[in-house]
């Protein structure tokens, strides 16, 4: 069998193929094609040979880029009477708590395609006026009028009372409209995040059910499959019509994949670094991936499972400049895969991280992509000295003005990575020194050592794969499918009763996983409830053994540092979770080397490291084996990326080839 796994990113399309029959792990890249996506994944697929046996599985931006693009579809909204600005007013909470003049987020439905229906139920789930079908005729008209495409159906207490949302969602789809009902995608209360998630799943859908067509249609035969964003991959015929569950795939993708590495190396609690051209993401893992069902993509909330990823607009590709204050800033802007960093010689007018990096010697310009890409040195000097002019930077004893100005590019970046890596970790109680960071992304290597030092992780692990790490955890992903039921349920409530409102979930479960040719020795269900105590306004999950309430207290006092073991509870959102175990694939060992480090030399050049300009070994990456130990500072070029090994710091390569490099302080 032959596995592929594609990653579309902001500047790169990652290409992992795995051949079952001898182990080899083969990786490549493209340059994205953002405005037509599919061109670069049919690019690369063609020059795969074809087989008998072929699975896929798509991290893709598509869904994402539709969303904070605002290129969807036409999108109307349907709800209960007296709640058509739902959207509109949201939450009135104040995301920038001292602006006076605050920039409202512009909701995806404009006000004259949010409809309303004659229709109510309570709270209890009781039907107190009932369903007026004549309007929807009349709604009906009005969309075909406005050409809308797709709808999103979000009635009041419709997760207790789902009868009226099925009955219009039939009657629209009769006609040939695309369809998200809240009760079948988030049977959950908090109405403004239920419409939310709803919309955004109509608003993307369609775009989304295109491109996997036409990908589809391409690659057959193949078993093919979405990344979802909570880890887990999902068959193409659901995630067409539930594009909003892969808006974070591509990050989830690399999550996934250096848990993976990191576990065949021997580590389990773990921080992810994945740098990539356009941002950067960072999670932490424990003993297991930690999932968030709060999630805000472009200023819009989203309440299915995604993992807990943190992301900042810092990327080889992000833009230095001049801020008015006539300070150095880096980011969020990026050069993208078109034009791209300067140094690419496609454009580029504006001086990027990868531009600091060339110009420092910790990117050679003749090593990128294995030499097959040379990059423009001379671009990348004369466009950071006019940067340098800007910001009336002055030479060093040491260093010029450009090369001044590129190592102040770098640190800006690595402040920025850094500063988000302590929101998911010491933020949240976790102590870095007892984690290790795995690094990944096409520019992670080159920062990852940096970073890790001044969060004093004692350890960083790159995998040789680390530029398409995204797309390997793709093809190690499990199938998950994620369902929800809200209870409200107050008071002293039985474990048994509670396995009993569980038992419907686990049962759909079970029987979606086995629809995707999952048998049920593989299938394994994971049972949630979300509680909080009487009065409060949001809730904590624990998982729904015996002894769930006791969880809830010890989780409820290690989070805030208190709990009331004699207090009421409520039972707010029971969920499960289905997963069906995949075989990752089989990575091969490697025995330790008998030749000799020296033979992987490659060159002796000029490099600025801390402010200071040093003669610096590089090394072949491909030639290191096993066993070898290469002592900073040194740079390792790989085929697809680049590790800057700092002064103080010892990289060993293990069994997997993976680079475990001692930071030193």
């Amino acid at each position: 069998m032959q596995r592929i796994g594609i990653d579309i990113g902001g500047t790169f399309t990652d290409f992992v193929v795995h051949d079952d029959t001898d182990g080899r792990v083969r990786s490549f890249k493209r340059l994205s094609t953002p405005a037509s996506p599919e061109i670069a994944v049919l690019e690369g697929l063609t020059t795969i040979p074809v087989v008998d046996s072929r699975v896929v599985v798509h991290g893709s931006t598509v869904a994402t880029n539709a969303l904070l693009e605002r290129k969807g579809s036409a999108t109307a909204l349907v709800t209960t009477r007296g709640f058509r600005d739902m959207l509109l007013i949201g939450r009135q909470t104040r995301e920038q708590l001292y602006n006076l003049v605050p920039e409202p987020i512009i909701p995806l439905i404009p006000p004259e395609r949010c409809f309303e229906v004659t229709e109510r139920v309570d709270y209890q789930g009781t039907v107190v006026t009932p369903l007026d079908l004549t309007e929807v005729d009349h709604i009906i008209q009005s969309l075909q009028d406005q050409h809308v495409e797709s709808v999103a159906i979000s009635f009041l207490f419709s997760f207790l009372f789902p009868d009226h949302e099925r009955v219009v969602a039939g009657r629209l789809r009769d006609v040939g409209f695309f369809v998200t009902a809240s009760h079948e995608l988030i049977p959950e209360f908090r109405e403004y995040e239920r419409t939310s998630t709803t919309t955004i799943n109509s608003y993307v859908s369609p775009v989304l059910d295109r491109y996997l067509a036409q990908v589809q249609q391409t690659m057959q035969p193949a078993e093919f499959h979405i990344l979802q964003s909570n880890g887990g991959r999902l068959s193409v015929e659901q995630a067409r019509g539930q594009g909003v569950r892969s808006i974070l795939s591509g990050p989830a993708g690399g999550v996934v994949g250096a848990r993976y590495i990191a576990k065949l190396a021997g580590y389990e609690n773990l921080m992810t670094f994945d740098m990539g051209g356009t941002s950067t993401d960072v999670s932490l893992v424990t003993d297991h991936l930690h999932v968030t069902n709060e999630a805000t993509v472009g200023g819009l909330p989203i309440r299915v499972p995604v993992l807990d990823i943190h992301t900042v607009g810092s990327g080889g590709g992000s833009i230095a400049y001049r801020d008015t204050g006539g300070g150095l800033r880096v980011g969020p802007q990026s050069a993208g895969a078109d034009p791209g960093p300067v140094c690419y010689g496609r454009g580029g007018q504006q001086p990027t991280v990868t531009d600091a990096n060339v110009l420092l010697g910790r990117l050679p310009h003749d090593g990128f992509l294995n030499g097959t890409m040379p990059l423009d040195y001379t671009q990348a000097v004369e466009h950071l000295n006019l940067l340098a002019n800007n910001l009336s930077v002055c030479a060093s004893t040491t260093l010029d003005r450009p090369q001044a100005v590129a190592f102040g590019i770098v640190q800006v970046v690595n402040a920025h990575m850094e500063r988000a890596m302590r929101v998911i970790s010491v933020e949240r109680g976790y102590d870095s020194r007892d984690c290790t960071l795995v690094s990944f992304g096409g520019a992670g290597g080159l920062h990852a050592c940096d970073v890790a030092r001044q969060l004093c992780i004692p350890r960083v692990v790159i995998s040789p794969k680390a530029a398409t790490l995204s797309a390997l955890g793709m093809l190690s992903a499990d199938a998950h499918i994620d369902y929800v039921q809200t209870l409200m349920i107050e008071g002293d409530v039985s474990f048994e009763e509670l396995e009993k409102h569980a038992h419907p979930l686990v049962a759909q479960g079970v029987h979606d996983l086995r629809r995707q040719g999952l048998d049920a020795d593989s299938i394994e269900v994971v049972r949630e409830v979300d509680m909080r105590y009487r009065g409060q306004s949001f809730e904590l999950s624990v998982s729904l053994t015996p002894d769930f309430r006791a969880q809830f207290d010890a989780f409820h006092e290690r989070r805030y540092g208190l709990c009331h073991h004699d207090a009421q509870v409520e039972i707010v959102n029971i969920r499960v979770r289905a997963i069906g175990a995949v075989a990752p694939p089989v990575l091969p060992v490697h025995h330790a080397a008998h030749s000799d480090v020296k033979e992987a030399i490659w060159c002796r050049r000029p490099v600025v490291l801390q402010g200071q300009i040093e003669e610096v070994m590089h090394y072949h990456g491909s030639r290191l084996q096993t066993g070898h130990r290469v002592e900073g500072p040194a740079i390792i070029v790989q085929e697809d990326t680049t590790l800057y090994v700092g002064a103080t710091d010892l990289a060993v390569v293990d069994q997997y080839r993976n680079f475990v490099i001692e930071v030193g302080v």
